[in-house]
């Protein structure tokens, strides 16, 4: 008989929340046993639209009443809460998944990493453009050597800003907290393309920043990032912000190569190579167990395997010392070698 995962659920102010609350409710082996958030609002929510009957108000006391039966612990806190929270889990036996950036700083990841390292537990880090057809098929051009070696690598992720857009209050309050989130724009989106620089060109030789408030007339910690990485034979370049106009539609995520040049547009892809014109590529729909961050982790316990690629704890570590030099950086105005503050 096919086991089934409890899964607790620690914390409920980011936003992602709520569609990964979809994917382990929908998932046959997975059963969400509990929640706990501070908030009285959000736990009403999780408890009438996805009827958990277990509901505290904090991690800590979800925890301390189902720390012994729990398997699974769905993170959905503040960036600079990540690392107590898999550290407690950790001590518990209990595997996680944490939505994106790893952490809020370089410490508080390695935290993480040691605690699940030392515990023998799994973590899981998603990030949600590995879940997507564009991304695989991207993926599996790139490593099948589609365009060659990498000489540039670019990701760009921007809207007009989490209040401006529309996120959930509670969202929005720690987003523009430089403490619990680890920066502005600059965390929140240029983590997206550090990640996918270390998942296809590893940890650069030295890395520059840029970070300031362009437009926004309110109180944040910067709206506008830019991490520009350097390896041996290739640029990274990894863009955010919070200031790009609603609907604007451009390629995300482009790789030029020694032959050829591969791009991402929403959910086309399309491939470029010398002397051609461009060919749009055929995305597969997505397959088992390549849908969701809940069906990934659990396809990981049963086959007893460690996540690999995007949401590999080597590619998210690599990502955050990426993030901190390029922070270090922007503050300093000199370029960083990165993962030399481990």
């Amino acid at each position: 008989m096919a086991k089934t995962y409890r899964v607790g659920v620690a914390s409920l102010v980011h936003d992602h929340v709520w569609g990964e609350l979809q994917h382990w409710r929908s998932h046959a082996q997975a059963e969400i046993v509990a929640v706990g958030d501070v908030n009285d609002v959000l736990r009403r929510r999780a408890g009438a639209e996805f009827g958990v009957e277990h509901v505290y108000s904090s991690w800590r006391e979800m925890l301390a009443a189902h720390g012994d039966s729990l398997d699974i612990v769905q993170v959905a806190s503040e960036n600079n809460v990540h690392a107590e929270i898999v550290e407690a889990c950790a001590a518990l036996g209990i595997h996680v998944i944490v939505e994106k950036p790893m952490a809020a700083t370089l410490d508080g990841a390695a935290r993480m990493a040691r605690a699940s390292e030392g515990a023998g537990t799994l973590l899981m880090v998603n990030w949600p453009n590995a879940w997507t057809g564009a991304y695989q098929e991207f993926e599996r051009r790139i490593l099948a050597g589609a365009i060659g070696d990498i000489r540039y690598l670019k990701y760009r992720s921007a809207h007009n800003g989490p209040r401006e857009i529309g996120c959930d209050p509670h969202f929005v309050a720690w987003l523009y907290d430089a403490e619990k989130n680890g920066g502005g724009a600059f965390m929140d989106y240029c983590c997206y393309g550090s990640a996918l620089c270390a998942r296809f060109l590893g940890r650069p030789d030295t890395v520059t920043g840029l970070r300031a408030v362009l437009a926004k007339d309110y109180p944040l910690p910067d709206d506008n990032g830019l991490i520009a990485m350097q390896y041996a034979h290739a640029f990274g370049v990894a863009e955010g912000s919070w200031t790009q106009p609603t609907g604007y539609v451009a390629a995300n995520l482009v790789a030029y190569g020694s032959e050829g040049a591969l791009s991402v547009e929403g959910s086309r892809v399309t491939i470029l190579r010398p002397g051609g014109s461009p060919e749009t590529l055929n995305v597969p729909p997505l397959t088992a167990p390549l849908r969701s961050g809940p069906e990934y982790l659990i396809h990981c316990l049963e086959t007893g395997t460690a996540p690999v690629g995007l949401c590999s704890i080597s590619v998210s570590l690599t990502a955050q010392e990426i993030l901190e030099a390029g922070f270090i950086a922007a503050q300093t105005g000199i370029a960083q070698k990165p993962g030399t503050r481990r």
